[in-house]
């Protein structure tokens, strides 16, 4: 249990999402053990003697987002509604919590709340999440809502503008400093197109790390294959785009066994891509100003469509990159994607990520996600200019 603290307080530092020294993870197994940080061990030892779960994790955010959404908030307003799919999918809503709240017993209160949540947001404290069976869960959960919180806080930023004393300055550091360039440099891709079994899966592998390591995808979010005309390598649902060796399904590309039963929840949607455009490989992450960028809309206001995230029919363009709407899994996205991912390379699904492919190898393929995120990058920062200098 001990390794598994330690290697996902390492994942946390390494994803750059919190920092050494504000990390805390409790785990039950005989017996309660926790690690890090000591206020934050005992709350969170504290929180998980009241829960029916196995592990918690209790960090502080590198950016504090998740703090000015709720200082930014009605006091009447208790939880967090981000669009994002990952939230409607897997959080719903992040319940959250001031300090003033906390003055009578911290521990029962957030206990309460996670009972019904996967995570929540506490004023002064940051991200707690629990995991049900594993440390993983409770990591995944974290990340989950520290992805979600960093979308929501950039939407409403672009809508609303600063609000708080001192926001702005702390924007502009984050801007400025805390997010670095984003680009393929440096990485090594193997030309294509492939054949063999091995490099198929080294390169896989690989191109997923690099996903990961050049913070295109949050959390366990995220999938990635690549055909033979025969098989379809993909990643199997749930994995981690940095952990993929052993992760990795060959399924029948006419879909005549159920060895894909582990695969991608995507696994359709992929499949329809390789037949509508003859590529090999395909990257599908979650950048997050693509992100942001995809849930907004000039028609918003006079659009009679509620649902958007699955009901929109109507195409934009964020740079030569196509928007479209789609649920996730066997859904919108095997139906929409495919049409328009062609002309371009990549297309942005609304308020889940980017899909990109490559014609013979996955070089192509990440390539199209960084330009992607970089142009939503500057038009996300070229936007927010124009409404502070208003």
């Amino acid at each position: 249990m001990l390794d598994q603290i330690a290697k996902y307080t390492a994942k946390l530092i390494s994803d750059q999402s919190s920092s050494a020294g504000k990390i805390a993870f409790a785990a039950q197994d005989d017996i309660m053990i926790s690690s890090g940080e000591p206020s934050l061990a005992s709350l969170s030892e504290a929180v998980l003697s009241r829960l029916n779960c196995l592990a918690l994790t209790a960090a502080s955010p590198a950016v504090p987002f998740a703090d000015y959404l709720i200082k930014r908030s009605a006091i009447h307003e208790h939880e967090i509604v981000p669009r994002d799919t990952e939230t409607r999918t897997f959080l719903h809503d992040i319940p959250m919590v001031r300090k003033i709240e906390l003055e009578s017993d911290p521990a029962e209160i957030i206990a309460t709340l996670l009972g019904n949540r996967k995570g929540i947001v506490v004023e002064g404290i940051g991200i707690i999440a629990a995991g049900a069976l594993t440390v993983e869960q409770a990591y995944i959960n974290w990340s989950s809502v520290f992805h979600s919180t960093y979308i929501k806080y950039l939407e409403d930023l672009l809508e609303l503008g600063f609000m708080l004393p001192g926001e702005q300055e702390a924007f502009n550091h984050f801007r400025h400093n805390l997010l670095p360039p984003l680009s393929s440099e440096g990485l090594e891709f193997r030309q294509g197109p492939f054949a063999d079994k091995d490099i198929i899966l080294k390169e896989i592998a690989r191109t997923g790390a690099y996903t990961v390591q050049r913070r295109l995808v949050d959390s366990f979010f995220g999938n990635i294959s690549y055909s033979t005309g025969d098989l379809i390598y993909i990643s199997q649902t749930a994995s981690s785009l940095d952990e993929l060796p052993g992760c990795i399904d060959p399924v029948p590309f006419e879909n005549s066994s159920t060895v894909g039963i582990t695969a991608s929840s995507e696994l359709v949607a992929h499949r329809a891509i390789f037949e509508s455009t003859g590529c090999r490989a395909i990257l599908h992450g979650h950048p997050r100003f693509a992100v942001v960028m995809s849930m907004l809309c000039a028609e918003k206001k006079t659009c009679p469509v509620t649902d958007c995230w699955k009901d929109c029919t109507n195409v934009r363009l964020l740079g030569d990159a196509p928007v479209v709407a789609g649920e996730i899994g066997a859904g919108g996205i095997a139906k929409n994607v495919p049409p328009v991912i062609g002309k371009s390379g990549s297309a942005i699904v609304y308020g889940h990520g980017v899909f990109s492919i490559g014609r013979s190898d996955f070089r192509e393929a990440f390539q199209g996600l960084v330009d992607v995120e970089n142009w939503c990058r500057s038009e996300y920062f070229r936007q927010l200019d124009n409404k502070i200098s208003s």
